[in-house]
């Protein structure tokens, strides 16, 4: 892709700070409750993403996920790993098995994996390559379904407007050579030799649906007015 996507500063939320009585309740209810569903988180995957309806406008995406079961997992998606990350989105990646059992006019939300993992630009930070690869011969056959909230690409402070379908890199060229430059740099990657050894994985069994990636053209949310059905239409329970 032509041109470069400039990176822009990142949006404080606006607020006051976080006042001690409101941590010391934190560690306080962090000791009496169950976290159940966060702590199966047990991964963190680090790619990019674009708007479906704007390729131009291209995220880093750091995913925590966790496994619902070998052919379902569900990631919270944020801005950056760091503690202060802001929770910008979520994706639920599921295996090609799981994806052809979807009604073609959902197909056409969920993206492939197989290009960005070849590729070298879907990778788990921190963890050694011969490792990370046995989980990522995996996700290279999957589908995953992606909706980000809040736009922090164009500055803003909260998460404002319409949640938007993202999409994933599928060929050469789509992505900014300096978004894909700074990863590289902070993370101690490089996409080009992991590309070279992932040469051997395997995309999905059947090839990629023709309907998956938005069918190939633009997608995109919108708001629109309609009439809310009245309470009198709502079945009466009877106790």
């Amino acid at each position: 892709m032509e041109g470069e996507n400039v990176p822009i500063s990142q949006p404080e939320v606006p607020g006051e700070p976080t006042q001690t009585s409101t941590a010391i309740l934190e560690t306080a209810t962090a000791t009496l409750q169950g976290f159940g569903p966060v702590n199966k988180i047990h991964q963190h995957l680090c790619a990019f993403h674009f708007y479906a309806q704007d390729m131009t406008r291209q995220v880093e995406a750091h995913h925590f996920c966790g496994h619902q079961n070998e052919d379902f997992r569900q990631c919270l998606i944020y801005d950056k790993p760091d503690g202060d990350g802001k929770l910008i989105g979520l994706e639920y990646i599921i295996s090609e098995e799981l994806f052809l059992t979807l009604p073609d006019n959902e197909k056409p939300f969920w993206h492939t994996h197989e290009f960005e993992v070849k590729g070298g630009y879907l990778f788990m930070p921190g963890v050694p390559g011969p490792v990370q690869r046995q989980d990522l011969e995996k996700v290279c056959k999957t589908y995953g379904k992606t909706i980000h909230f809040w736009q922090v690409d164009r500055g803003d402070s909260l998460p404002l407007g319409i949640p938007q379908v993202m999409m994933a890199l599928t060929r050469d060229g789509q992505l900014y050579p300096n978004l894909a430059q700074d990863v590289e740099s902070r993370f101690g990657i490089s996409f080009a030799k992991e590309r070279e050894n992932r040469a051997y994985m395997t995309g999905p069994v059947h090839g990629v649906h023709p309907l998956a990636n938005a069918s190939g053209q633009g997608l995109q949310t919108v708001l629109r007015e309609v009439d809310c059905k009245p309470v009198e239409s709502m079945p009466r329970v009877f106790v």
